[in-house]
């Protein structure tokens, strides 16, 4: 039976991986619910280890099909391109019903939080102290991120290997002093809509800041195993489209919810 095909589209192989994802972020789910609820993680963290293995081997499979086998022609990267881009502009109107619930309440505070912003009774964060830091720390990585591109273009091995390990490491600090922030924090979720928005929209970026230094690792440990050249670099593209779009919504959350709602 031939191989060969006549067209340059990409169909992909039978994967057990979509399945087995799905389960591992039901098992997530449901474990964070009975955690929330019995304070016992033993489910949640099962979630963690099936979506985590999942992600490894779909990945690795991933990275077979573009740089061993060579499946990757240019108009599956062009579809590639455009996903990644319809992703990132779909987690932009994630981002967007967060701020869409802060300005709501912040700009028409009702009764029940004192007709006042912040609510009363809620002490919110100095923004000219940790905040600021880590506004400097992403701006930083953003520019370290540029830098590790224009190193991949002009094929400059140890440079690219410099850039990403500062960024990825940047972005291990962010996560440090966020932590941090929300350990000494005066108020939880629970205080009111001003926690409820804060703690969402900030952990949620955290974790994007997560999955992106994980993203940016991944790509370090294929840039050192040599799958990257000058003009077939496409995952480290995506990772830094996607660490930029991280430091774009930082900003817009520093500015409105730390400085401007303070």
């Amino acid at each position: 039976m031939s191989i060969h095909q006549n067209h340059p589209y990409h169909l992909v192989n039978h994967s057990p991986w979509p399945l087995t994802s799905a389960i591992g972020t039901l098992t997530l789910m449901m474990g964070l619910m009975k955690w929330f609820h019995n304070f016992n993680m033993n489910l949640l963290m099962l979630g963690y280890i099936i979506t985590i293995l999942s992600m490894y081997q779909w990945w690795r499979d991933i990275y077979r099909e573009s740089t061993f086998q060579g499946n990757h022609t240019i108009l599956v990267f062009k579809g590639l391109r455009w996903g990644m881009i319809l992703f990132i502009v779909s987690e932009i109107f994630f981002f967007i019903s967060f701020f869409w619930a802060f300005f709501h309440s912040s700009l028409t505070p009702n009764i029940e939080i004192g007709l006042m912003w912040p609510p009363l009774n809620i002490l919110p964060f100095n923004p000219f102290q940790i905040p600021l830091l880590n506004t400097i720390i992403l701006i930083t990585s953003g520019m370290t991120v540029t830098w590790t591109h224009h190193a991949f273009m002009e094929n400059n091995f140890s440079q690219i290997s410099q850039s990403l390990i500062i960024t990825i490491m940047l972005g291990i600090y962010f996560t440090i002093l966020q932590a941090y922030e929300y350990i000494e924090a005066p108020f939880s979720i629970a205080d009111s809509i001003y926690g409820s928005t804060f703690f969402m929209a900030t952990g949620f970026h955290g974790i994007h800041v997560i999955i992106g230094t994980m993203f940016l690792f991944i790509c370090f440990l294929r840039h050192i195993n040599n799958h990257f050249s000058m003009n077939h670099h496409f995952g480290f593209e995506a990772a830094a489209w996607y660490w930029h779009f991280v430091d774009v919504v930082w900003l817009f959350l520093y500015i409105s919810i730390y400085w401007w709602g303070n």
